[in-house]
């Protein structure tokens, strides 16, 4: 007998009602026969479970008779994903990654499954072009409709004046993890909860893990670790190439990589996408005349290096670089160390911090360096300040503005046109409630446990002013985050990657003499490790530009790997 489910189906609820076919597909004979070949036959009984959440490496299951009930367990009870019937199948972002299940896996009907395993699957994948895409898009919009459905066994207690609340949030999302957010200060059902775990409102953020472990204020890798959201895989297998940073340029090169046979793995120490993922929606992209935003880019890149074997892990921080070693080993925060004989440095650069008191303080509970729908609930209808002069600033502000009650962007230099695309320019200059202050900087921040107040001052006459805001938006400069490579890679004075050209004949012989070839474009003062993407010295600081030398440095890896 099979427990009350509460719900409807996740393709009947409003967002996907028209996707269904997609979501859920139904397999031809045709198709049914070609899956035949590469998996086997299975019994199974009424009420037998098949996954749990948190189940690592579960099999695809295609339906061949009787029926399977997919449920996300839930503090209420269970919510009813899909009933799978035959022709159907199992599975959704999870079973090509290898990591955590979300769901819970239940026999409706006796009858039979045919069991594709997570290897065959991935062949498949790789393999037949028909196929391939109706999975990939089906496990694609599946792990979206759990994430849009805001149910499931994951809980963040946290609240909006918390900045711990905010890092698990972006965490969390950034991650394209399924979670339940309550505030402590306006959602009813929270006190049971408090009651229930012995936990106060002090505590927060909390994390329930799977309903049933209580991580109070974790770190990133805790909770990853608690949900299971890394592959297990082994660190004293020597791969042929390890991308740190999951970035456009990491994420480029891992795609390509993998795509050409290379044993590929992606260290990423908080959330895939970089800079770009911060981006509310990026308009000069190649192929996107409506734009996507940086979240939207980073997931979808990190889905097809998956899908092409490449192994990612998140919330890994790479410590130190090793680079008297062969094969190249890179220590990690955890305490162990993984080798490759090519490394590709992608891990980008952060935007530049205020250098005035307090600021620090502020992270978090009024001052951003992102602009997603993670952090403006916490400024919706408000007034709000976005600082900086590029196009990921003009991104922001005009983000904000459909969102907030005004938005103001101080530019230190005379105006926009020498660091913005013109189209951003246009369509600020459009916004009634943009409000443009050039020749201006922060001068101060105050304020309690919130920022209350900024202060700033315009030139030339550094007239301050004093406003009631409470929300800061930062997206000024860059600082490379290359400090995990001091002592080992040569860096400019500025702290980005030397690479190619820009090397100098002190830099090289650090690298224990010179290789029998030329250094390339990409690769730095070692042979065989590669720098791409906004951390290196001279690039371009575009998403465009960052794919591109990630793909492009791959066919120079082949070429390292060779000699």
């Amino acid at each position: 007998m099979t427990t009350e489910i509460i719900g409807e189906g996740l393709a009947d609820r409003p967002p996907f009602s028209g996707r269904k076919a997609q979501m859920f597909p139904q397999l031809t004979p045709a198709q049914i026969a070609r899956l035949e070949a590469l998996g086997t036959h299975r019994r199974m009984s009424q009420g037998e479970i098949l996954a749990e959440p948190g189940d690592r490496h579960r099999p695809m299951l295609m339906v061949i008779s009787g029926s399977i009930e997919v449920v996300q367990p839930g503090m209420n009870g269970e919510v009813l994903v899909v009933v799978h019937t035959a022709g159907s199948f199992t599975g959704e972002m999870s079973a090509l990654q290898g990591v955590g299940s979300l769901v819970r896996a239940r026999v409706r009907e006796a009858g039979e499954v045919l069991v594709i395993t997570e290897d065959r699957l991935r062949t498949i994948i790789q393999t037949d072009a028909e196929l391939s895409e109706l999975f990939m898009r089906a496990f694609i919009l599946r792990r979206v409709g759990l994430i849009a459905s805001q149910a499931g066994d994951v809980i963040l207690l946290g609240s909006s004046q918390s900045a711990g609340t905010l890092r698990l949030q972006q965490f969390l999302t950034r991650n394209s993890f399924p979670f339940v957010n309550l505030d402590v200060n306006t959602d009813p059902a929270v006190q049971t909860l408090l009651e229930r775990f012995h936990i106060t409102a002090e505590d927060v953020p909390v994390v329930l893990c799977r309903g049933e472990v209580v991580l109070k204020n974790p770190s990133n890798e805790e909770v990853a670790a608690c949900l299971g959201m890394n592959q297990q895989i082994d660190d004293d297998r020597i791969r042929d190439v390890i991308v740190v940073g999951a970035g456009p340029a990491g994420l480029a090169a891992a795609v390509y990589a993998a795509s050409e046979g290379l044993d590929v793995l992606v260290l990423e120490t908080g959330t895939p996408g970089g800079q770009a993922g911060s981006s509310s929606k990026i308009e000069n992209y190649l192929g996107f005349p409506t734009g996507i935003s940086g979240l939207a880019l980073a997931a979808r890149a990190r889905v097809q290096a998956q899908k092409f074997g490449a192994e990612i892990r998140t919330a890994y921080s790479a410590l130190k670089l090793n680079c008297d070693q062969r094969p190249y080993a890179v220590d990690l925060c955890h305490g162990n160390a993984v080798r490759a004989r090519a490394i590709i440095i992608a891990t980008g650069a952060e935007y530049r911090q205020l250098a005035i008191e307090h600021a620090s303080r502020f992270l978090g509970t009024g001052i951003y360096y992102a602009a997603t729908a993670t952090e403006v609930r916490r400024c919706e209808m408000k007034e709000v300040i976005v600082v900086g002069g590029g196009n990921s600033a003009g991104q922001a502000a005009v983000y904000l503005a459909g969102k907030c009650r005004h938005v103001h962007l101080l530019v230190r230099s005379r105006g926009l046109a020498d660091t913005m695309s013109r189209y951003l320019i246009r369509r600020i200059e459009e916004t009634s409630n943009i409000t443009l202050h050039t020749n201006t900087q922060i001068a101060a921040l105050e304020g309690a446990d919130q920022l209350e107040r900024v202060i700033w001052k315009t030139a030339p006459g550094n007239v301050l002013e004093t406003h009631a805001i409470g929300h800061v938006f930062l997206m000024t400069g860059a600082v490379p985050s290359t400090h995990w490579l001091k002592g080992c890679i040569a860096l400019n004075d500025k702290g980005f990657v030397r690479t190619g050209s820009d090397l100098t004949p002190a830099d090289l012989p650090a690298a224990n003499g010179s290789t029998a070839r030329p250094l390339q474009s990409f690769e730095t003062n070692w042979p065989g490790i590669f720098a791409v993407g906004d951390v290196r010295c001279g690039s371009v600081k575009r998403v465009a530009a960052a794919v591109g030398e990630g793909s492009a440095c791959v066919q120079q890896v082949h070429q390292a790997l060779h000699d």
